[in-house]
């Protein structure tokens, strides 16, 4: 067999203190995973079944780096991550089992074109234009889940040119990483290299060329993301 053009590089991220790479194969995200951040977003924080969305693999690069401001949008916002990179593929997995599918740890910035995610939310078409564009998920590197002291309680932080804009705890979030992890495998079968972006708190804004972005999760990893001129 031949492909009838080279075959595009695996997508993949750095493993913390190695030369190894984490290959990716899918990229979900949950939809307002704090209560804060729902409210903001003027949405009802209540604890209703989670909803997911994808990037693709692709979107994904290593920090730090450098992203050109997007294409197609006047309103670029930051939202900081927990991350989560699964290691064994299983589906309908019991929330008491979760912690033996996940490979590691890391903290990432889902980019959003907020304008264009509104307005698909304003006429009911899918958020794709708005989160799914290239180098819309720079992500710290993996750290192997063994050396991750929790991914239930920790800070979790951001800060636009070394002022602090988000700041809360990954105990905030709606559904638990073991609870949402669990409900997403009952949708589909999850394999390794799946990565799984769980939420942003409060404090989301905009950035412009020129920002650096900053961003943590304590015990997990750190990130910083400078936007470039546009693309």
């Amino acid at each position: 067999m031949s492909y009838v053009f080279d075959a595009p590089q695996q997508a993949s991220l750095a493993v913390k203190g190695t030369q190894d790479r984490f290959p990716i194969r899918r990229i979900f995200c949950v939809g307002r995973n704090y209560e804060a951040h729902a409210r903001e977003m003027g949405k009802d924080p209540t604890r209703e079944a989670p909803f997911f969305f994808t990037k693709p693999a692709d979107a994904a690069l290593d920090t730090p780096c450098t992203v050109a401001y997007p294409k197609l949008t006047e309103n670029l916002h930051f939202e900081v991550e927990l991350v989560i990179a699964i290691g064994k593929g299983g589906s309908e997995i019991a929330e008491a089992d979760v912690m033996d599918y996940i490979w590691g740890a890391s903290v990432g910035l889902d980019l959003t074109r907020r304008d264009l995610q509104q307005e698909a939310k304003d006429m009911g078409r899918p958020w794709d234009w708005g989160k799914a564009f290239d180098q819309s998920a720079p992500i710290a590197p993996i750290v192997p889940i063994a050396e991750v002291p929790s991914v239930e309680s920790a800070r979790i932080w951001l800060a636009v040119n070394g002022e602090v804009k988000q700041d809360a705890d990954i105990a905030d979030l709606i559904w638990s990483v073991r609870e949402h992890v669990s409900i997403l495998s009952h949708s589909m079968t999850l394999a390794p290299g799946d990565i799984v972006m769980t939420g942003t708190p409060a404090g989301v804004g905009a950035i412009v060329a020129g920002d650096v972005i900053t961003g943590g999760v304590d015990g997990v990893g750190t990130f910083e993301v400078t936007i470039g001129p546009r693309a």
